[in-house]
């Protein structure tokens, strides 16, 4: 999965170097379309308010899916224009999809409307099942309103997975890991800094309903120094954290992407305990 920002890229030069590398690797690419502002000025981006980022983001997905999809692609926006565009290669075209998935994420209005217009996955952080139900059922709801094109929004959930082979182990771990945060107050974690984008504030605002949400849903992190998918955590036995993956699952979530830190230890630990109770 490779995040791309408009802006930071043009559209059709990341439509070539995403193909090209999807041909290359036989279609495993997947692309995460990032509206959310980083650094402009270091990378010569114009200053945009937010209903011009995901405006703006709007016609690079168009301008993605038709130079993966068309030949002699002619575009007239606001933001961009093509004119006679052929790309080659292009991506592989595979039975479960004809070009490299475009997930996206967001939890304001603005980012919605994209999302339920132009994205094939709808990205989730680790919200409780409830929250995230009413999303997929606003979102399903939105689809209708822009007049979607495209096969029916998908959706997923990122977030990180704290597991051990017992419960009192992952909690005992989950605890400690918090507690070391809390030593550094925070530190490395930018987006206490500045603007805090919708999605991330809701995940902030779950502390005050509680450090455990759900069944086993950790909102600690966030207090200290959890940013992104690391501010909620699915702590617990790889059975308990299959379990509530599960229940994702029974609301529409179809695509899982699972991590914890350190990365190499934590992927290896999940992959041999937790990835094969989620086979089915």
């Amino acid at each position: 999965m490779i995040a791309i920002r408009p802006g930071y890229w043009q559209p059709a030069l990341a439509a070539s170097a995403l193909a090209t590398l999807d041909d290359l690797t036989g279609g495993r690419v997947r692309v995460n379309i990032v509206s959310g502002i980083d650094d402009p000025a270091a990378y010569g981006d114009g200053a945009f308010d937010k209903a011009g980022r995901y405006e703006r983001t709007r016609e690079f997905m168009q301008i993605l899916r038709r130079l993966w999809t068309d030949d002699d692609v002619r575009y007239d926006g606001k933001h961009y224009q093509l004119s006679g565009s052929t790309l080659r290669p292009r991506p592989a075209s595979l039975p479960e999809r004809p070009h490299p998935t475009l997930y996206f994420g967001g939890a304001s209005d603005a980012a919605e409307r994209v999302a339920a217009a132009e994205a094939d996955v709808q990205l989730f952080w680790g919200e409780p099942l409830a929250d995230v139900a009413e999303r997929i059922a606003r979102l399903k709801r939105v689809s209708g309103e822009v007049g979607r094109e495209h096969a029916p929004l998908r959706f997923g959930l990122r977030i990180t997975t704290l597991v051990r082979e017992t419960s009192t182990e992952a909690w005992r771990d989950a605890e400690a890991k918090v507690a070391r945060m809390a030593e550094t107050a925070g530190v490395g974690w930018h987006d206490h800094k500045g603007e805090v984008a919708v999605g991330q504030q809701r995940l902030l605002d779950l502390q005050a309903r509680g450090d455990v949400l759900d069944t086993n849903l950790y909102t600690a992190p966030g207090r200290f120094g959890g940013g992104g998918a690391g501010t909620t955590w699915l702590v617990g036995s790889a059975e308990e954290v299959a379990a509530s993956l599960k229940r994702y699952r029974d609301l529409g979530i179809t695509t899982f992407i699972l991590s914890d830190t350190p990365y190499l230890r934590e992927i290896e630990r999940q992959g041999q305990a937790l990835l094969p109770l989620l086979r089915d």
